[in-house]
């Protein structure tokens, strides 16, 4: 079944877990992922970056839709980061049921004007929002374990940001950091601000940069108020690795489904791990009212 994002937050929500938001490039990575989902029996939401909707075809987000929307597992489509209005309206025409606007770097009164004018749009569409306040970390020194632009998310702030743009979700700032964690960078999250936020905010909360976090303070965040979890970067590194090491091992071998046999595998290790940490694992029956 293909959800919209409060869809699947709602039941997140009441009963305390947290859902996995997974970015595919393409359709291997898709498969893994929605295979995982359906094994154990978990609600997901395929998301796909700007960089990822333009690197492919129309076409192929629209067979991603109908191919949700055939299973019994509950799915939402959600078109990630988008940094522009453009980007949102094209992602609902391409059949995605939730768009995130990313204003994150701007001025607090230019985001909320920007983020309230996609809301207008895909709430009109019956498409959920996702927005953001504060600023998540980002690798800026592998070797020496650094990151840059992180900061931390306001309640007051970020109460105050629901209320003017009517999202259905909000990305908050609480430590984490996004892509491949720098070397001996070992994310810490506050999960005291996480309580005032959750406190504040009306609305399911969502962890971005999940990938690499230690799976206990992933754990926690999810008990105390983050219902959505953002991972990317860790399992295309597991799919990219098995790819490597087959074709150093294999060099004469180059049929696709060989090659990408074991990458398949690897994303759903990581997927199905992930899904058991936020708690989301055996869960679909949640969703039955849909």
């Amino acid at each position: 079944m293909l959800l919209n994002l409060r869809e699947i937050l709602e039941p997140a929500v009441k009963d305390n877990f947290a859902v996995g938001g997974f970015n595919v490039t393409e359709s291997t990575m898709f498969k893994a992922i929605v295979e995982e989902a359906q094994y154990r029996e978990a609600p997901a939401i395929i998301q796909v970056s700007p960089n990822e909707f333009q690197f492919s075809e129309r076409e192929l987000y629209l067979y991603f839709s109908v191919r949700l929307q055939r299973s019994r597992n509950p799915f939402v489509l959600h078109y990630d980061h988008s940094k522009s209005y453009e980007g949102c309206i094209r992602a609902i025409q391409a059949g995605f049921t939730s768009v995130m606007f990313d204003g994150s770097q701007m001025e607090y009164d230019q985001n909320v004007e920007c983020t309230r004018r996609v809301v207008e749009a895909a709430h009109g569409a019956g498409v959920s929002v996702e927005g953001e306040i504060g600023t998540i970390g980002e690798t800026e020194d592998y070797l020496n374990g650094t990151v840059r632009d992180m900061v931390y998310t306001s309640p007051e702030l970020a109460r105050r940001f629901v209320e003017d743009t009517g999202v259905d979700a909000l990305a908050v700032s609480i430590g984490t950091v996004h892509g491949i964690l720098p070397k001996g960078y070992v994310p810490k999250l506050q999960l005291e601000l996480l309580k005032e936020l959750a406190a504040a905010v009306p609305v399911p909360l969502v962890l971005h940069g999940g990938s690499g976090t230690p799976h206990d303070e992933v754990g926690a965040a999810c008990r105390t108020g983050i219902h959505k979890v953002n991972i990317s970067s860790e399992f295309k590194h597991a799919y990219y690795q098995s790819v490597r090491e087959f074709v150093t091992n294999h060099p004469t071998l180059v049929s696709p489904t060989l090659v990408l046999k074991d990458a398949v595998q690897e994303v759903r290790n990581v997927a199905g791990t992930k899904m058991q940490v936020l708690g989301s694992t055996g869960k679909s029956h949640c969703y039955r009212k849909y």
